[in-house]
C-alpha cells in the first residue's frame, strides 16, 4: 500500500519503496495534474543523497516526460527549500523530489509540491493516492519514455537550480553584519543535500567556517541524517574547546535544521522559534502573523503577546504554515521537530535559510541565544518542553488511537484536562496551561508524546502520565 504521510511518500528501499512505486507514484500525479486543466507544461525534478535517489528521480521523470510534460532534472542532488524556489520563479506546474528527508538511511521516499511551492495538502495527495490504486490495478496506464531520449528531444532539461536559490537566501540574511561580526562557524550537513550549498553562501560572503561531512555517503556516517544534538558531537565540540563560536547543521534534505549556541548548548526549534519572531519584528521590522503546529510550545505564543502579533495553530505538517504563508502575512511559521520559514520565502521548511538566521540573530545581538531566550523568558515566563517517542506495533497503534477517540481521558493523574486540541493528535491543556500531546506518526511506527510544563517537577510528571497512557 501507498500512503502519503506528512512530507511525502516514505518506505523501506526495495522492500516498499520501489522503481515500479515511483512509477506509479509518477503517473498518479500527472493524472491528479491533469484535472486540473492547467497549460503550464514544467515539472522540476530532484534528488537527495541517498541510495540510488537519482535512479528514482530518473524514473519519475521518464513517466512525467512520457506524459507530455517538460521536465527540468537537477543536474545533482539539491535541497528540498530549493525545488520549492525553483517551482515558484519558474511558474512551474509542481516538483517531485526523491528524498526521506530524516529518515533512517534505508528509507527513500517522494515528495511533491504542487504549483504554490509548498507539500501538497490532504485533498491533492489523497487524489493521488485513489489514483495510485487504479494505476495498480492496470499498470498499461503508466506512460513513460526512456530518460537519455528524453535528453535528446529535449524534454528532460538538465538543470543548476543552486545559483537562484542562493541569490534568494542572498536577500533575506544580513551577511553583512554576520561578517562585521567576526563569527566563525562550525557546520555539519550531515553527508546531505545542503553541501555545496551552506557552506557556498558562507564562503561567497567571507564568512568563517569549518564544514564537516560533505561527501556523499548513503549510510549518513552510520546513524540518521537528522539534526538533533544526539549526532552532532563533532561540531559540538568544535564549540566547547573554542575552534569555533557556534555551531549550525542541516538534516538529509535540508529542510530541517540545528543549532548549537555560543556555550555548545543545542538549542531547541520550540525556543528558537520564540527567538527568531522577536528579531524579525524588532530588529527586520517584519509585520503579520505567527504561525505553528500544535505540538510546538506555546513560548512563540507570549512572545507573539508581548508583540501584539496573533499566532495561528496548524495540524502538524509544513504544508498548513506554508498555506497560512500564501495565504496571510506570515512573519515566521514553525515546527518544534526543526523546520520554519519566514515572510517573502517558500511555502516549505528551509533547513538552510533557518541556522543562516540563527548567525544573524547571534551576529545581531551580540551574545548568545540562549542568554536571550533568558531575557525573553524574564519577560513572558518559562516554557519548558520535552518529547519521548514509543515504537509501537500497528495493532497496538490502532488500539491506542481508538481509546482516545473513543474515551480521552478527563485527568492525568492530579492534572485536570481543561482543554481539548484534536486538530491533529491529542493535546490535553490543564488548568495551569500546562500540556500534553499524543500523536501517532505519519511516517514511522511511533507514538510521541509532547509535554509542556512552567517548572521541571511538573514536566517530568507529565512525562511518566504520558508514558502510561500510551503503554497502558
Amino acid at each position: 500500500m501507498i500512503k502519503f504521510g506528512t512530507s511525502g511518500w516514505r518506505d523501506i528501499i526495495a522492500q516498499g519503496f520501489t522503481f515500479e512505486g515511483v512509477r506509479i507514484v509518477s503517473q498518479a500525479i500527472v493524472n491528479q495534474l491533469k484535472d486540473q486543466n492547467n497549460d503550464n507544461n514544467i515539472i522540476i525534478v530532484g534528488y537527495d543523497t541517498r541510495f540510488m535517489s537519482e535512479d528514482f528521480a530518473k524514473a519519475s521523470a521518464e513517466v512525467l516526460a512520457g506524459n507530455g510534460y517538460t521536465i527540468y532534472f537537477s543536474k545533482e542532488d539539491v535541497p528540498t527549500p530549493c525545488i520549492s524556489y525553483e517551482i515558484i520563479r519558474t511558474k512551474a506546474l509542481g516538483g517531485i523530489n526523491i528524498t526521506a528527508s530524516h529518515n533512517p538511511y534505508n528509507y527513500n521516499g517522494l515528495k511533491f509540491s504542487p504549483s504554490w511551492g509548498g507539500p501538497a495538502l490532504p485533498e491533492t495527495t489523497q487524489q493521488i493516492e485513489k489514483n495510485v490504486s487504479d494505476i495498480q490495478k492496470n499498470l498499461s496506464l503508466i506512460k513513460k519514455i526512456n530518460f537519455d531520449d528524453g535528453i535528446k528531444s529535449g524534454i528532460i532539461k538538465i538543470s543548476d537550480f543552486k545559483d537562484n536559490y542562493l541569490k534568494r537566501i542572498a536577500e533575506l540574511i544580513d551577511f553583512d553584519v554576520i561578517k562585521k561580526s567576526n563569527i566563525k562557524v562550525a557546520v555539519d550537513v550531515m553527508h546531505g543535500a545542503a553541501r555545496g550549498y551552506l557552506d557556498k553562501i558562507l564562503n561567497d560572503y567571507g564568512i568563517k567556517n569549518i564544514t564537516i561531512n560533505t561527501s556523499r555517503d548513503p549510510y549518513f556516517n552510520g546513524h540518521h541524517p537528522e539534526p538533533s544534538s544526539e549526532f552532532l558531537g563533532e561540531i559540538i565540540n568544535l564549540v566547547k574547546n573554542k575552534t569555533c563560536d557556534m555551531a549550525i547543521a542541516t538534516d538529509g534534505d535540508a529542510d530541517r535544521f540545528g543549532i548549537v549556541d555560543i556555550c555548545g548548548e543545542y538549542i531547541s526549534a520550540n525556543d528558537f522559534l520564540a527567538v527568531l519572531l522577536y528579531h524579525l519584528v524588532k530588529n527586520k521590522n517584519y509585520k503579520g502573523v505567527a504561525a505553528r503546529s500544535v505540538m510546538t510550545s506555546s513560548f512563540i505564543d507570549a512572545v507573539a503577546k508581548s508583540l501584539g502579533v496573533d499566532v495561528r495553530e496548524t495540524p502538524v505538517g509544513f504544508k498548513y504554515i506554508g498555506d497560512i504563508l500564501v495565504n496571510e502575512d506570515l512573519i515566521v511559521g514553525g515546527e518544534e521537530s526543526g523546520g520554519l520559514t519566514i515572510s517573502g520565502h517558500v511555502p516549505e521548511k528551509d533547513g538552510i535559510l533557518a541556522v543562516l538566521l540563527a548567525v544573524e540573530v547571534v551576529a545581531k545581538f551580540g551574545k548568545g541565544i540562549k542568554e536571550i531566550i533568558k531575557d525573553l523568558k524574564e519577560k513572558v515566563g518559562d516554557f519548558l518542553t520535552s518529547r519521548k517517542n514509543f515504537r509501537l506495533e500497528q495493532k497496538k497503534m490502532l488500539e491506542l488511537k481508538e481509546k482516545l477517540f473513543k474515551n480521552p481521558p478527563k485527568t492525568f493523574g492530579n492534572y485536570k484536562v481543561k482543554k481539548l486540541i484534536t486538530i491533529d493528535g491529542f493535546k490535553f491543556i490543564f488548568d495551569d496551561d500546562s500540556w500534553l500531546g499524543i500523536r501517532l506518526s505519519g511516517t514511522e511506527p511511533i507514538v510521541r508524546c509532547y509535554v509542556e510544563a512552567h517548572d521541571l517537577k511538573t514536566l517530568n510528571e507529565l512525562l511518566i502520565l504520558g508514558e502510561k497512557e500510551i503503554l497502558n
